[in-house]
């Protein structure tokens, strides 16, 4: 059958479904990455709300996430931050690398190619009407990425440089 799923057998003999065929991305070094696991992995994170991994034609996988902001009040005053409102709380520093930490956590199990190598958070929940999710919610990449598309390329460049020189 040609239904358009990626899957895999176990060891006895059961299919599992993991994603769609056209979900799939592609690195510019070739590497074809699915991910709905990635996201899934990462959604085990009891501060992330929402995730969207993103990639297609370029050198390394990115997640864009929605921060769990009801999770992360308990834990602001550890991270030395004060309450504030999300979307000032996306750009401080100590935030962004707290849930890069967290995502580099729930990614123990991937290969190296695999890895999310740079984070963009969002202030907002992904919604049915502002075009990001399908009526049955799930993720159009498309549209995130067209409608993110600077926010994304910013995070590219910025992130480029240092990756290179960890490979």
């Amino acid at each position: 059958f040609h239904t358009g799923d990626i899957g895999h057998l176990d060891q006895d003999g059961f299919l599992f479904i993991t994603d769609r065929k056209k979900d799939l991305l592609k690195t510019s070094g070739g590497k074809y990455i699915a991910p709905q696991p990635i996201e899934n992995a990462i959604k085990g994170s009891r501060f992330v709300s929402q995730v969207v991994v993103i990639g297609d034609a370029r050198k390394f996988p990115a997640a864009i996430v929605v921060p769990n902001f009801e999770a992360l009040k308990t834990k602001l005053a550890v991270l030395g931050l004060a309450p504030a409102f999300p979307a000032d709380l996306i750009r401080d520093p100590r935030l962004v690398s707290f849930i890069e930490q967290e995502v580099s956590e729930q990614l123990t199990d991937f290969s190296q190619y695999e890895l999310v190598k740079a984070i963009l958070l969002l202030d907002r929940e992904l919604t049915v009407e502002g075009g990001d999710l399908t009526p049955t919610l799930k993720v159009r990449r498309k549209n995130i990425n067209a409608r993110l598309k600077e926010e994304i390329d910013r995070l590219y460049e910025s992130k480029e440089g240092a990756v290179r020189e960890e490979s």
